[in-house]
């Protein structure tokens, strides 16, 4: 990550729905989600645009101009920055340090080719409930993403099983018990979770 450029010309503007777009091969198009850390909750949002000084970003939970974000593109890969504009499900973000954004897609792409790659997951403790063939029992989320779930569980949920998550707001999705072992497991959700279930960690808090 490269330090900010100290200049007396006024600084680019991160791309908004008014944005001279003059500048704008100066932005690339980036199709991803980011775990979002603000004051108070944790969020997966998508990511519209970025460049070396911004980006824009798309969730349509309420987001006030000013606000503080870390946005962690992947585990490795987090910058931060302060909200410039919010309008209509959109914000811009205005980074604290300058990116190289050429390099930070790079590194973005190679991760996601290496195996063991997984989506960003949205850290959770709130009680859920599996449905199988034999009944019904609790478990205890720890992370989600939208088409994943990691729980910790008193029983034995057999891998491979197919069962029915029921979450605390009310959300059903079928999954596949993808893992089990000492007490922890994964299921994958084969009916992904809507983009906008996971942008506040809020609204799953018991």
């Amino acid at each position: 990550m490269k330090k900010p450029v100290v200049s007396n010309s006024a600084p680019e503007p991160v791309a908004g729905p008014d944005t001279d777009r003059r500048g704008a091969d100066r932005y690339r198009t980036v199709w991803r989600i980011a775990k979002v850390k603000r004051d108070g909750d944790v969020g997966l949002w998508r990511v519209r645009n970025m460049s070396d000084r911004g980006m824009m970003l798309a969730a349509d939970v309420p987001i006030a101009v000013g606000e503080q974000l870390e946005v962690a593109l992947s585990d490795a890969v987090v910058v931060k920055g302060k909200v410039v504009w919010s309008e209509g499900g959109r914000c811009g973000v205005s980074f604290d340090e300058e990116v190289d954004v050429a390099d930070v897609l790079k590194r973005l792409a190679a991760e996601q080719r290496a195996s063991g790659y997984r989506q960003p997951r949205l850290p959770v403790h709130t009680e859920a409930q599996v449905i199988t063939d034999e009944g019904t029992s609790k478990i205890e989320l720890v992370d989600l993403s939208q088409s994943g779930a990691g729980y910790v569980h008193e029983g034995h949920l057999e891998v491979g099983k197919e069962v029915e998550l029921v979450l605390a707001s009310g959300i059903r999705r079928k999954a596949i018990v993808r893992w089990s072992k000492s007490g922890r497991g994964g299921l994958w959700l084969t009916q992904p979770l809507d983009r906008a279930d996971l942008e506040s960690i809020r609204r799953f808090q018991n």
